[in-house]
């Protein structure tokens, strides 16, 4: 027997890759239903070699379904997701909303599986920020090997992790900037999105870092060890889909670079593609549709007494959001539910 399964927002961009990954992965489900909100009732989404036409979540009742993947944002999940739960269906949740609650766990199967345990508190889990996701993937196994002391980390981040809006500007503005007449002026980013960078994502806070800054440090600190201390610069770049990370990490002990290259190349969910040549490294371009997290640039920093320097890239779509809620949801049912 196997499980039944909500997707919650399935006509956006991470619900539809999180049917694509459960057909792709063949999740153990005897039943799928796709949730959207009434203004896409019907609205026709894939599932594998399946149609599947949308619900009102409004009126749906989790009774009796095991699992539910929510990627709805995070004033629609606090209104949905405490219903679900309270239905007895776990809710794996991709917004932002319970990754700081001590009662929810964080999750990241390749980085701290055993935390699992905690979703029985609230019946819901919590899925990271996309670009905290690929990061301590990364990090993980090389903590393990010379505990990380400080990670310095500057994130080259895709218009999808905006969300579709931030797709559409970025095509609009690219186009318009061919044709006088028809710039297309910023909506969803602060600034010209095309041909540019802008380094600022969410909100301003009072510290001077943004909040996605702010969400990367409190989250490493959750996943990987809450001794690591974290700063980050947040960019938005006219890339629409993988986020890339140049990431500097300062260890207790020494590690040498060849030593962490082998480290990574045996790490879950990790592929290092790095060459010291021309081409000879991973970029966005190359990880849209996969699901590792790619590492490159692998070097010593001679600027620390233990130091090293990566370049890490993964899809935000995937590892970053869809991917990673698919795995925990195998997770749980591998480790908790027990069923099929």
């Amino acid at each position: 027997m196997g499980y039944k399964v909500v997707v919650a927002g399935a006509t956006g961009n991470v619900g539809r890759e999180m049917l694509n990954i459960l057909a792709e992965r063949e999740f153990p489900a005897d039943e799928v239903v796709a949730l959207a909100s009434r203004r896409s009732l019907g609205t026709e989404v894939s599932f594998g070699d399946k149609t599947l036409k949308t619900r009102d979540i409004e009126e749906f009742d989790f009774t009796g379904y095991d699992i539910a993947l929510f990627a709805i944002g995070s004033e629609a999940t606090k209104q949905y997701a405490p219903i679900a739960a309270k239905a007895g269906c776990v809710v794996i949740d991709n917004s932002s909303l319970y990754r700081y609650d001590p009662d929810v766990p964080l999750i990241v199967p390749e980085v701290n599986a055993d935390a699992i345990t905690g979703y029985a508190k609230r019946n819901i889990i919590a899925n990271p920020n996309c670009s905290t996701a690929q990061m301590v993937v990364a990090l993980k196994p090389l903590h393990d090997r010379a505990r990380i002391k400080r990670v310095v980390v500057a994130t080259y981040q895709s218009v999808s992790g905006a969300g579709k809006d931030g797709m559409d500007e970025l095509w609009s503005q690219t186009k318009g900037m061919y044709v006088p007449g028809q710039e297309v002026e910023p909506k969803k980013f602060q600034k010209q999105i095309a041909f540019n960078v802008i380094p600022q994502i969410d909100v301003f806070l009072d510290s001077g870092e943004t909040k996605e800054e702010w969400k990367m440090v409190a989250e490493t600190k959750k996943i990987l060890d809450t001794r690591v201390k974290v700063t980050a610069t947040c960019v938005r770049v006219p890339v629409f889909v993988g986020h890339s990370e140049a990431i500097n990490i300062e260890f207790e002990d020494f590690l040498d670079e060849d030593e962490a290259r082998d480290i990574l190349r045996e790490a879950p969910g990790v592929l290092v593609i790095d060459k010291r040549e021309p081409g000879g490294y991973a970029t966005p371009v190359e990880c849209v549709g996969d699901y590792a997290t790619f590492v490159s640039r692998i070097r010593q920093d001679p600027t620390v007494e233990n130091g090293l320097n990566l370049w890490c890239v993964s899809d935000n779509l995937r590892k970053g959001a869809a991917l990673n809620a698919v795995q925990i949801a195998e997770l749980l049912g591998n480790r908790v539910l027990k069923k099929g």
